[in-house]
């Protein structure tokens, strides 16, 4: 796959540039993204000359996230079935694909590097944390609000960077956290002040640029096998089926209800404002 349509792909000077360009949505993911990352970081891996990937996005965002808006207000979508039955395999297999897609840049032999301006939140945040090395401006924000309703993430990539009481601090509440403290808790390798971020980014790719591909992928493979040895698929694997569940759980179709009624967005202020949630469901509030 070459003609991509929600990024844009550049080789030169032994780095690869993935930028993901649909900067009106806030290059919020569609059905069709999560593929072309991972064609695209194929695309990088099979060539010689790249010895390292800078992932970023185009316009005011990393990335916000899927682009539920029209998934929450609408009937009928894949990633929330209507009906009293659920068919949890359907949807597993949908969403573990993504993953899978998005971890492609861990699991690609060449290394990566997430560039993080404006917010890298939700699903957006399970790509910059797919990835190697992740740099931040000191004001970007990265969180992952859906776990306070209607998600998890799938990619589990927060216990593993974060530890165990920070990953519980931040999936506990849904909040966001600005590049500073991200980088002093350990979940991205440093913050940088936004004017900076595209220079330390540079110096970074080119320094892990000077060294031969093939001793890149060989110090790769040794430390993700280290994840691997302390449960990450397992992890993912149930990570993708509570993802499906919270969807599909009586509060998970209270949002959904909430979204058709009131809009996406009045259903999203609500979640993120602190108000109390029902458990199993409810009346829809007035907003």
């Amino acid at each position: 796959m070459t003609d991509f349509q929600t990024l844009r792909y550049e080789a030169r000077d032994r780095k690869a540039y993935i930028t993901l360009s649909r900067p009106d949505r806030l290059n919020a993911i569609d059905d069709r993204m999560p593929r072309e990352i991972r064609a695209a970081v194929e695309k990088a891996d099979a060539d010689p000359d790249v010895h390292v990937i800078i992932l970023s996005g185009d316009g005011p965002a990393f990335c916000a996230g899927y682009d539920l808006k029209k998934f929450a207000e609408g009937r009928g979508s894949e990633w929330n079935q209507e009906g009293p039955s659920w068919d949890a395999m359907r949807d597993f297999r949908g969403m573990s694909r993504n993953t899978e897609d998005f971890f492609a840049l861990f699991r690609s032999l060449t290394p990566s590097i997430c560039k993080i301006h404006g917010y890298a939140v939700a699903g957006g945040s399970d790509i910059a944390l797919s990835c190697d090395l992740v740099v931040m401006a000191d004001d970007a924000k990265i969180g992952y609000m859906p776990a306070r309703i209607w998600g998890c993430p799938t990619t589990a990539m927060w216990v593993y960077r974060l530890g165990v009481e920070r990953a519980k601090r931040m999936l506990l509440t849904g909040d966001k956290i600005d590049g500073r403290t991200a980088a002093a808790w350990g979940l991205v390798l440093e913050s940088v002040p936004a004017d900076q971020l595209d220079a330390r980014v540079e110096a970074l790719a080119d320094r892990v640029a000077s060294v031969p591909t093939n001793h890149l992928a060989m110090q790769k493979l040794m430390i993700n096998q280290a994840l691997d040895n302390m449960g990450l698929r397992s992890t993912q694997t149930l990570a993708t089926l509570f993802d499906g569940i919270t969807r599909h759980s009586a509060e998970g179709r209270w949002f959904k209800e909430f979204a058709e009624q009131r809009g996406f967005h009045a259903a999203v202020e609500w979640r993120d404002s602190g108000k109390p949630m029902p458990n199993g469901g409810g009346p829809i509030p007035e907003v």
